[in-house]
Formats: structure tokens, C-alpha cells, sequence
């Protein structure tokens, strides 16, 4: 069986599709991501949307502050004034981030946990934290309050986006991410290479496997398994590259990586066998289903729109849970920015669910082949 499996990574190793599109494609597209945008720092922080219900008593001073987040040269919001019904009623369409209740003391409602809310809990924060001190400064050192007030128009300088875990986030990372389930997407290269290689009426050299006296068990399972090492170790290059060679933030614990690239690797070449097992379907119909399945995965993960994969979220997040691209993706975001160990388990779950049904499937309708001569 090892003597297989030697000798069927000798064979993929040598063919151009199975490397290319699998390990340097997405090498060349990493480079090209990082000098498009991988080494400029962004300037501008998310614009999150804002509701702001005035009541009576309204702060004066908490609105002329959110007016200079809206405004200043980079801002942080964008408010409209809204009833408390309008205000409920977008918050639970996600149309706004948050509620800013101005009263006499202003009060905060989000609908979630993401880096939106935190930004506007830092707003809140620093609004209720300057005006103490602006109060302090008035009553021990009134001398002092102009420059205090000065200070204090700085804020947007000093503010860093950061996730619920503590985490400095860069808004270009979800471009690698969405590249990263790319990646694994593109092993389904090798697995239809490997599953043209066993069927006796696709190709000669199938022809001649088929003829011996190997178990087809035994040849279905050393394809499968020296296909996903070959593909397991592109994306550990890929992996590594960016986190060694570009030097992008994958600060995330590498066997957490390790796994999702195990995982992803498998996915990826298991869906290559099962549309390669599709019986009387022409080559060139198969790679194009390769193809449309493996790109609109990844851009609706966004690959090419960053805004992509929350546009789905709003509208149709079920696609979210079952896009192999997507789940990848997220998965890094749980390592590397929002430390969310239950979401990450989730997502590697529903990964390998769909690899064992996509494996047996493919060896049931590989199995049933027979053939009247070869």
C-alpha cells in the first residue's frame, strides 16, 4: 500500500494542473494581494452605521461629539436620528450597528458582538471618560481646560481597531483568508486527476490499473490519501509563506492552522473525486463545475469584494454554514482575531461532515462501474 502510495505522488507531482493551480496559483495571487495592498496601512477606520434617538434632556454635548466623528477627517460613524420604532426596527435588520439613546446620560444598544459594537462601546467610553476629566480639569486646574479640550479633539488618533478578543484587526486580512479557502478549494484538481486515473473507460492509463489484481478498495484509498498529502502540504507552503515570508498577521496557534489546513486539503480534494466519479460526463463539463463551484465559493467568501461575505450574512447566512470557502475563512478569523473556540469547532465539524459524505458518494459510484471490456 505505501508502495502505492510512493509511487502515485511521483506520478501527480509531474503534471501540471495538479501542481499549478493547487500550490502556485495561489502563491502568485498572495504576492500580487500583498503589493496591491497587503503593505499600505489603512488610513480610515469601518464606517459603522449609527442610529441616535434624541430624548428629552438630550446631551448637547454627546451630540456635537458624535457630529465630529461623523465629520472629522476620519470618521467613525454615520448616525441618523430616528424614532425608538425606527431605531428597534433597523437594529434588528442589521441596517445599524447600534442605538446611541441621548439623554442626560447617553446609553448604548448593539445587536451583537462584532468589531462594530466595540468601536461604538471605545465612542461611549472615551465620551463618558472625557468628560470626567473635562469636569476634574474644570474644578482643580481651569487654567488647564482649554488645553484638555484640545487633547480630547484628537481622539480618532488614538483609537485602534481592535476584536472582542483584544486582537489589532487589518481589514485586508480577510482577502488572504478568502484566498487561504481558495486554496483548498483548488485541491479538487488533484482529486479529479486522481479519480480519471481509476476508472478503466476515462483513460489508459486507468485502463491498464484496473487490470491487475489490486484490490479497487485499496486503489480508491491510496489515490484518496496520496492526494490529500500532496494537497495538505501546498497549503502548509501557502500557510507559511504568508506568515513568514509576507509576515501577515497569522498569529493564531499553528496546530489550530495545521487543522484547518488538514481539513481544508480533504475538502477540497474530495470534491474533485466526486465530480471526477460522475460517470458519462464529459472531462471538460466536469472541470467547468470545478470551476464555477471553487470560484463562486471564494467570492462569495470575498475573495474579490470584501463586503461580499457579510452581504450574504445580512441576506442569506445559511449559505455561509454550508460554502466550504466561507467556513475556512471564518475559521481563521476564530484563531486569529476573535478567539472563538466553539465557532472554530463548529466550522471544522461541518467541514469534515461534508468530506466523509463526499468520499463515500464517490466511492459508491466508482464502485459501480463495470466495465464489458478493456
Amino acid at each position: 500500500m505505501l508502495h502505492l502510495m510512493k509511487y502515485n505522488i511521483f506520478v501527480k507531482v509531474k503534471e501540471f494542473n495538479v501542481i499549478f493551480w493547487p500550490l502556485f496559483f495561489p502563491l502568485i495571487l498572495a504576492t500580487l494581494f500583498y503589493f496591491a495592498f497587503g503593505m499600505i496601512e489603512e488610513e480610515d477606520f469601518e464606517i459603522v452605521p449609527t442610529a441616535v434617538v434624541e430624548e428629552e434632556g438630550a446631551d448637547p454635548v454627546f451630540l456635537e461629539f458624535l457630529d465630529r466623528m461623523e465629520t472629522g477627517d476620519s470618521p467613525l460613524i454615520t448616525t441618523r436620528k430616528m424614532t425608538e420604532k425606527e431605531a428597534a426596527a433597523a437594529l434588528k435588520e442589521k441596517k445599524v450597528s447600534g442605538i446611541f439613546r441621548v439623554k442626560e446620560t447617553p446609553v448604548l444598544t448593539v445587536g451583537g458582538n462584532g468589531i462594530s459594537e466595540s468601536i461604538l462601546q471605545s465612542l461611549l467610553e472615551q465620551y463618558e471618560n472625557g468628560k470626567q476629566t473635562m469636569q476634574t480639569v474644570a474644578r482643580l486646574h481651569p487654567e488647564g481646560l482649554s488645553q484638555a479640550a484640545e487633547q480630547m479633539e484628537r481622539y480618532e488618533e488614538k483609537v485602534e481597531q481592535v476584536s472582542v478578543g483584544g486582537k489589532t484587526t487589518n481589514g485586508n486580512m480577510q482577502f488572504f483568508y478568502a484566498l487561504i479557502g481558495m486554496a483548498c478549494l483548488y485541491g479538487a484538481f488533484i482529486g479529479f486527476a486522481a479519480a480519471l486515473s481509476i476508472q478503466a473507460n476515462l483513460t489508459p492509463l486507468a485502463a491498464r490499473r484496473c487490470v491487475t489484481p489490486t484490490n479497487k478498495l485499496k486503489l480508491v484509498f491510496t489515490e484518496m490519501i496520496s492526494s490529500f498529502l500532496i494537497h495538505f502540504l501546498n497549503v502548509i507552503i501557502l500557510l507559511l509563506y504568508l506568515r513568514y515570508v509576507l509576515k501577515l498577521d497569522f498569529n493564531g496557534k499553528m496546530p489550530q492552522m495545521l487543522l484547518i489546513a488538514w481539513i481544508g486539503s480533504m475538502i477540497g480534494v474530495s470534491m474533485g473525486i466526486f465530480v471526477g466519479s460522475f460517470g458519462r460526463m464529459k472531462e471538460g463539463v466536469k472541470i467547468g463545475i470545478l470551476l464555477a463551484v471553487s470560484m463562486t465559493g471564494s467570492f462569495l467568501a470575498g475573495l474579490m469584494n470584501g463586503e461580499m461575505k457579510y452581504v450574504v450574512e445580512r441576506n442569506a447566512p445559511f449559505l455561509n454554514r454550508i460554502n466550504p470557502a466561507a467556513i475556512i475563512s471564518d475559521a481563521f478569523y476564530c484563531i486569529n482575531v476573535y478567539d472563538d473556540t466553539a465557532r472554530f469547532l463548529r466550522g471544522m465539524v461541518t467541514l469534515a461532515v461534508m468530506c466523509v459524505a463526499l468520499v463515500l458518494a464517490s466511492f459508491l459510484m466508482i464502485r459501480r462501474e463495470r466495465y464489458d471490456s478493456i
